[in-house]
């Protein structure tokens, strides 16, 4: 069964989460602050991670961080800052997606299967590792290796890795990029695009080598 990890420290927020997700058939898991959730993560295999950012004890930001030094389990931020630069500064540093409370049941259900089908597409991967010249990718763990050094990817930075693996020099467009990984239709989404793939490059740029390349006018390609 799916188990979702909620952190929330709101027991009003709570409990209207985690009913709804046992209603919807997934698995929970309750914690009330970022070094509780921190030590269920390490108990339990998550599906996915539904985070709140003003928590007791490690805050949402400390959790990220501390999470993103060795999982890529998908994290969703729930929270009330609803101003762009802390959304950005949250999807740079390891969240998969970011909703702004008050927010729709139905549409945190959305985006939490959305994540799910991510994990489903790289578990289906039959080829167990790929290699593309300094870089390896373990489809199994979803371990990527830059040189014989081990980088932390987000979950969407790994599925925009994978999509650029295998399908090696072509080009593709901000939407394509956008609709292949969100799964969502492509409304003027070049900032969200633009700032994953320089976080992405910055990652692979471990051996000194820009695999991604620019192709003015039109998107981005893997060389």
């Amino acid at each position: 069964m799916t188990k979702i990890l909620i952190i929330e420290d709101d027991t009003a927020i709570h409990s209207l989460v985690k009913e709804a997700l046992e209603l919807h058939g997934f698995d929970t898991l309750s914690a009330y602050s970022g070094t509780e959730g921190k030590l269920l993560n390490e108990q339990h295999s998550v599906d996915v991670v539904l985070l709140d950012l003003m928590l007791p004890g490690m805050n949402g930001e400390e959790f990220l961080q501390d999470i993103r030094q060795d999982s890529a389990v998908p994290v969703i931020v729930i929270s009330a800052k609803n101003d762009q630069e802390s959304k950005v500064e949250l999807l740079m540093n390891g969240a998969d997606d970011y909703l702004i409370k008050p927010f729709d049941v139905k549409e945190l259900l959305a985006r939490i299967q959305i994540q799910l089908r991510h994990a489903a597409k790289s578990s289906a991967c039959q080829v167990k590792e790929v290699h593309y010249k300094n870089i390896r990718v373990n489809v199994d763990t979803r371990e990527v290796e830059v040189n014989g050094q081990s980088v932390h990817l987000t979950g969407r930075e790994y599925a925009i890795l994978l999509l650029f693996l295998e399908n090696p020099q072509k080009v593709f467009s901000r939407a394509n990029i956008y609709e292949s990984v969100w799964n969502e239709p492509f409304f003027d989404n070049d900032k969200t695009i633009n700032m994953h793939i320089s976080n992405l490059r910055n990652k692979l740029n471990a051996d000194g080598t820009n695999y991604i390349k620019t192709v003015w006018g039109i998107g981005f390609k893997f060389d």
